[in-house]
Order: C-alpha cells, then sequence, then structure tokens
C-alpha cells in the first residue's frame, strides 16, 4: 500500500498442522513385557537379603528397559515402573509426533524478503503472483475470498515437472 509517497509492505506467514489431543492413552499389551525380580541391593536390612521385591520391565517392541527398587514390596515396585515404562513411551510417542510434524511441515523460511511465496499487490494496481510458478491473477478480490484452485493446481504441475 502506498501512503504519503511511502510504500507499506506486511508479511505473514500461516503454519496447518494436526490437532494435537491432550488425553494421549498409553496401552500396554501384557504380552509386549517382560517382567524380571531380582533382590534390590543397598540398605534395608535383613528384608532386602530375603525377598525378590527389585522389578525390570522390558518393552518387548521397543526395547525399553525401566526398573525399581526403592520401594518395599515387589508390588509396589511393579506399579512404579509400569508407571515410568509410560511416561518413556510417551516420550518416544511424543518424538514421533514432532518428526511427523517436521516432516509435514517441511522447509521452513524466513519470514522476509526473497523467502516469500505470493505477492499481493492491491494499490495502484491489483496482481497476486505465485513467485515459484509464476503463475499471476490480476483479481485480488477474488483471491482474497479462498479461489485458490489455479494457484494450487500450477503448484501440484509445478512439483511434478520438478520430480522428473
Amino acid at each position: 500500500m502506498i501512503q504519503g509517497g511511502r510504500r507499506h509492505t506486511s508479511f505473514a506467514s500461516l503454519e496447518v498442522l494436526p490437532e494435537i489431543t491432550d488425553d494421549i492413552e498409553i496401552d500396554i499389551n501384557p504380552d509386549d513385557l517382560r517382567i524380571d525380580t531380582y533382590r534390590a541391593s543397598g540398605a534395608g536390612g535383613q528384608h532386602v537379603n530375603k525377598t525378590s521385591s527389585a522389578v525390570r520391565i522390558t518393552h518387548i517392541p521397543t526395547n525399553i528397559v525401566v526398573s525399581c527398587q526403592n520401594e518395599r514390596s515387589q508390588i509396589q515396585n511393579r506399579e512404579t515402573a509400569m508407571r515410568m515404562l509410560k511416561s518413556k513411551l510417551l516420550d518416544l510417542k511424543e518424538k514421533e509426533h514432532k518428526s511427523t510434524i517436521e516432516e509435514l511441515k517441511g522447509n521452513q523460511m524466513d519470514i522476509a524478503w526473497g523467502s516469500q511465496i505470493r505477492s499481493y499487490i492491491f494499490c495502484p494496481y491489483t496482481l497476486v503472483k505465485d513467485h515459484r510458478t509464476n503463475y499471476e491473477v490480476g483479481n485480488v478480490q477474488s483471491v482474497m475470498d479462498g479461489n485458490l484452485n489455479e494457484f494450487i493446481e500450477k503448484y501440484l504441475e509445478y512439483i511434478q515437472k520438478n520430480k522428473s
């Protein structure tokens, strides 16, 4: 836009990503677990030497191993180890999710001159130009109203042409 003899420019960036839900459930198939018990080490008196209260759980598909020997009973150690395993599996799932998002996002460019995909010129004339495909439309209002089909088709043609 030109005001007072000066050109005014705005930059905008848009990112479309899948929605993440907070209520992620971690279902662990009991057949995927190998649970080992052993005698805990360290201070604890005679009880430590008499019972196998320490627990080691191996999640076979991911090869994640957690162990707990802090509690006095095997049941408590197993519950603590399962919570630790679920936390590690959740962390693994989040890392995979971030990797998927990075893959979907593609190359992230700076919001600056030279990195724009499309220019919208409203004044003194109207023009929308896609800098990747060099496709131009003179009706800015139509594009602003959502008529992007030609831009999408030209971009898909551009991708196909550059793949070969």
